[in-house]
């Protein structure tokens, strides 16, 4: 959890609360019988601002919370007692305590807060319109704290088509984002050139292979065998009501026709980018109508192994035949949405998921 910002209305409220609360104690400490102490008390403003203030706004309401105390005992006459200075070196020693747990709190959200500033830079949402196609775009992290992660997506134009990529790189969380970047930058680059999709694919094959192998290959050859990416691209001409797609061991995309939904298996199915197996034999691409008004959904396995309390998978087929009325910005919510209620324990890996709307 990160500190709230100690420069906010929120806190400035908060001091003044926390002021009056201490104030208080020994106040109120002065009509109580004797044997009524009410010192435990002071440490309920210090822990509640260690936890969402900040380490140094906790330290000044500590000092506060001491300074009260100190002003209890010596009220009482009894400031010397055993009683009190137990009490002065527990609440001295919890407001250290929290201090030092609050500052690691602030740490925390700022890495948080750098490791949001990555994922946007690494992977933005999709525009929403790309020639004549709409698209939305959805990325959850299996890990909360870990907002990037081995699962992407992009888009490209050339002069007469839409290019769509989603793939998912081996492993998850942090691990896998030096490879999410090699795979997003072979893309960037090469998709928006005039050359056939099977040459695309071919090139991305190259550039991902060099990339996950250590910059030329040096990586052990194990080692390369258990890095791979499984993708799918997508072309979608502007003057066709067609698209074509080559799937590297990917998930079959949805196609959602009027009130139907199908799954669009490719006919020549490549193995993972980075293996080099189609490297001298080259790929094929498959073609399925998309006429105007179409929707397709792309995602990786990160919906369909979503589980429920039971350990049942996600029926991702089943649940899209309700969707089939959604455009882009609505279809990838309502997986989202779905996917919460079905796992809400979360999810055991990266998801992401792009929607395309071919328009008129």
């Amino acid at each position: 959890m990160a500190a709230w910002n100690p420069t906010g209305s929120l806190g400035y409220r908060w001091n003044v609360v926390a002021a009056v609360a201490i104030a208080l104690v020994p106040i109120v400490d002065h009509f109580v019988p004797r044997n009524v102490h009410l010192a435990h008390a002071l440490v309920v403003p210090v822990a509640v601002t260690a936890v969402f203030f900040g380490a140094r706004r906790t330290a000044v309401i500590a000092g506060l919370a001491i300074v009260a105390l100190v002003a209890a005992g010596a009220e009482r006459m009894s400031l010397g007692t055993e009683s009190v200075l137990v009490e002065l070196g527990s609440l001295a020693a919890l407001s250290a305590l929290l201090v030092l747990v609050s500052g690691l709190l602030e740490r925390r959200g700022r890495e948080l807060a750098g490791l949001r500033h990555v994922s946007e830079a690494v992977l933005p949402p999709l525009p929403g319109r790309v020639g004549p196609v709409s698209l939305a775009s959805v990325y959850r992290a299996a890990d909360a704290d870990t907002p990037v992660g081995g699962d992407l997506y992009a888009v490209a134009r050339t002069a007469d088509a839409t290019r769509v990529l989603i793939g998912d790189v081996r492993g998850k969380g942090l691990a896998s984002v030096g490879d999410t970047e090699t795979v997003l930058g072979a893309f960037r680059a090469a998709a928006h050139r005039q050359s056939p999709l099977p040459e695309l694919v071919a090139l991305l094959e190259g550039s991902v292979r060099w990339g996950l192998t250590g910059h030329g290959g040096v990586a052990a050859p194990q080692d390369a065998a258990e890095r791979f990416v499984t993708a799918a691209v997508v072309e979608i001409p502007d003057g066709e009501p067609t698209l074509r797609v080559i799937s590297c061991g990917h998930l079959p995309l949805l196609l959602f026709h009027d009130d139907s939904v199908t799954s669009l298996s490719a006919e020549h199915p490549a193995p993972p980018l980075g293996l080099g197996a189609l490297a001298d034999e080259g790929y094929t691409a498959t073609s399925f109508p998309f006429a105007p008004g179409d929707r397709l959904l792309l995602y990786t396995d990160g919906v369909t192994e979503a589980r429920d309390g039971k350990g049942d998978f996600f029926p991702l087929l089943e649940r899209a035949a309700d969707w089939a009325g959604h455009g882009p910005d609505r279809l990838v919510e309502a997986l989202t949405e779905e996917l919460e209620i079905y796992a809400p324990a979360g999810l055991t890996d990266d998801m992401a998921a792009v929607a395309i709307r071919r328009e008129g």
